[in-house]
């Protein structure tokens, strides 16, 4: 990332002294004023000294206006090279943060310590407290229990053991939207996804090691 910056800011500095140099000096439009003048010594009258006059009066604005274009374009290069130092580091942060998202995913969200409280409708995840619905610790209940016992939920075995019926009088769909709601709950979309796996076509889990699940 270092030299990254340095060759963007050499590159922006190299640029910004070319500029200042190509650029004409503030007094040249004056000293060509005046050169025509000394060149033409016959130029005495009163129109032609007036003609000198507004000359030098355009020569003036002329440098003013130049030196104001040296302060834009400083600024403007002071800015570019700000954003680029930052585009720089942004990127470098936001691919930092994919490889550790990638690794997390592989790796799994490492819990140390679930407690589902239907007491306070309250879930703590490792050193973090949810404040849940009475239905969203009822699903995360029924998923921790599942997983106690080694056993992955559908949609329709979910909603079967919340409401009492039989898996096969339930949708698929209201199972899955109790698992939305959960996820919803627990906010942090990373989390929650790492926590509750979907597992294509069977069903879905808690993705965290069996012992450390407590409910009370």
């Amino acid at each position: 990332m270092g030299v990254g910056i340095a060759v963007i800011v050499a590159l922006l500095v190299g640029t910004a002294t070319v500029l200042m140099f190509t650029l004409p000096g503030a007094n040249a439009f004056n000293a060509r004023v005046e050169r025509i003048f000394v060149e033409n010594d016959a130029l005495t009258g009163q129109a032609e000294l007036r003609l000198l006059e507004i000359l030098a009066q355009s020569g003036t604005t002329f440098a003013d206006t130049l030196t104001g274009y040296r302060v834009v374009i400083l600024v403007l290069l002071v800015f570019a090279a700000a954003l680029l130092v930052a585009a720089l580091v942004f990127l470098l942060m936001l691919v930092t943060l994919n490889r550790r998202v990638a690794q997390i995913e592989r790796s799994g969200i490492q819990v140390s310590s679930l407690i589902i409280s239907r007491e306070e409708n309250t879930v703590y995840l490792n050193t973090m407290g949810f404040k849940l619905t009475d239905a969203m610790v009822e699903t995360l209940a029924v998923l921790a229990e599942a997983r106690m016992d080694d056993e992955m939920l559908s949609g329709a075995e979910i909603e079967g053991v919340i409401s009492g019926k039989p898996s096969s009088d339930c949708e698929e769909s209201a199972g899955a939207m109790r698992i939305k709601r959960l996820r919803d709950g627990l906010g942090n979309q990373m989390v929650s996804e790492l926590l509750v796996k979907t597992i294509a076509r069977k069903g879905y889990v808690l993705a965290i090691d069996k012992d450390v699940i407590e409910v009370i």
